[in-house]
């Protein structure tokens, strides 16, 4: 079996939603900066076209084979399927696309500037897709290919980016659905940096203290900085909130400043995660190394695909650290984390929003249920498009 083309499918459809879909934002890194603080939407979400309706599009990778096996990676933006297209799909044809550890080393080797950033995300949707085509190709999920489960399901936590983080009382609604959906565990982004002040410090204790006393004291809390805060200001908000009983604290300032974890890390009771937008196994030592981190979360997606995830998580457990994956694609995420014991990966990050995106145009979403997200049972990782979401689908344009 060969591998005869990397077809980008540019797919285009219409989110239905009830209301706004892009509630608040998080915490940004250029939130130092007056212009920034004030802007309520995040650049790259999808725009609002009417009160029920979000616009929607996406990029996917279909790795095409002379046998007729076909593998499906994605989503990813236009600057990331430009470099599948333009950097790396040349590298593939007429290749074996069941040597999978060959491939990857060949992209990496090739790819002089792009060891980290679009380039390696790039990277990594296309060994998500060849996971995808072994699956296929031997008629099984992914999973028990690489190692087979250590459980029937893993529990997930909701991630609650997107929804409203300034109004106490929606917080409790929210925190109180996602209690009765069956989830143990809710993860909050702060919305207010060091530049917000005394009164931005304020509202985020507040946020965390309200979650706690919604949910109750059996459930965890995971909250996330979003590389947008610094030692002092982090150390002050540890304390304040240390009494709520944080399951951690996540990415506490920008990835690069991993001297900055280390300092948070001793100062604090709080176990601190991070490193999602860190990559491959060599940044994420780079942590280890430090002992800048209590949990490490590579995104499959960014971090060098599947194959790379594996070795990273496997390095993690010499450290006796915890691995979580960033929940860019549930559906590659299941089977990574159904394979690891559950002690180095107790939970699977579930998006709400970000899956309703992500997961739009999968014919076979992967959601929880109960809280839990169970072993999938078709093959590969279920990445078929579902010709019903797609409103028109377009050759792709990478002209300037």
């Amino acid at each position: 079996m060969k591998i005869e083309k990397l077809r980008l499918r540019h797919v285009f459809g219409t989110i239905e939603t009830d209301g706004t879909f892009w509630e608040e934002r998080l915490v940004m890194p250029l939130d130092v900066y007056p212009e920034f603080r004030d802007v309520t939407k995040r650049v790259g979400w999808s725009d609002q076209r009417s009160e029920n309706q979000l616009a929607h599009d996406a990029y996917f990778v279909q790795i095409e084979t002379d046998e007729g096996v076909i593998g499906i990676g994605g989503p990813m933006d236009k600057a990331v399927a430009f470099i599948v297209e333009n950097e790396l799909s040349h590298h593939l044809i007429g290749r074996d696309p069941l040597a999978i550890e060959f491939l990857w080393d060949i992209m990496h080797r090739a790819s002089d500037h792009g060891r980290q950033g679009n380039t390696m995300i790039a990277i990594s949707a296309i060994d998500c897709a060849l996971w995808d085509l072994k699956g296929r190709y031997f008629d099984t999920p992914v999973f028990p290919l690489i190692g087979g489960p250590t459980r029937e399901s893993v529990p997930a936590y909701a991630s609650m980016l997107g929804y409203n983080v300034l109004d106490m009382g929606l917080v409790r609604e929210r925190a109180q659905q996602h209690k009765e959906m069956g989830f143990t565990a809710q993860k909050w982004f702060f919305r207010h940096g060091p530049m917000s002040g005394a009164e931005g410090l304020r509202k985020n204790v507040e946020l965390v203290r309200t979650v706690r006393e919604t949910i109750g004291d059996d459930d965890d809390i995971m909250l996330d900085c979003w590389q947008s805060m610094d030692v002092n200001y982090v150390i002050r908000l540890a304390e304040q909130i240390e009494e709520y009983h944080p399951r951690w604290l996540e990415e506490v300032a920008m990835p690069d400043r991993v001297d900055s974890y280390r300092k948070i890390r001793e100062a604090t009771n709080i176990p601190i995660s991070g490193a999602e937008h860190h990559y491959t196994r060599w940044g994420m030592k780079q942590f280890i190394d430090a002992e800048a981190l209590d949990i490490l979360q590579p995104d499959i997606y960014w971090a060098g695909g599947l194959s790379e995830t594996l070795k990273i998580a496997a390095v993690a457990t010499t450290a006796d650290l915890i691995t979580i994956p960033h929940g860019h694609s549930t559906n590659a995420g299941i089977h990574f984390s159904l394979t690891q014991s559950p002690i180095h990966t107790p939970y699977q990050e579930y998006l709400v929003k970000w899956n309703v995106i992500h997961q739009h145009f999968l014919k076979d979403p992967v959601k929880p249920e109960n809280g839990s997200i169970n072993a999938p049972t078709g093959p590969g990782m279920t990445m078929d498009l579902d010709p019903d979401k797609i409103e028109r689908e377009e050759e792709p344009n990478f002209g300037s």
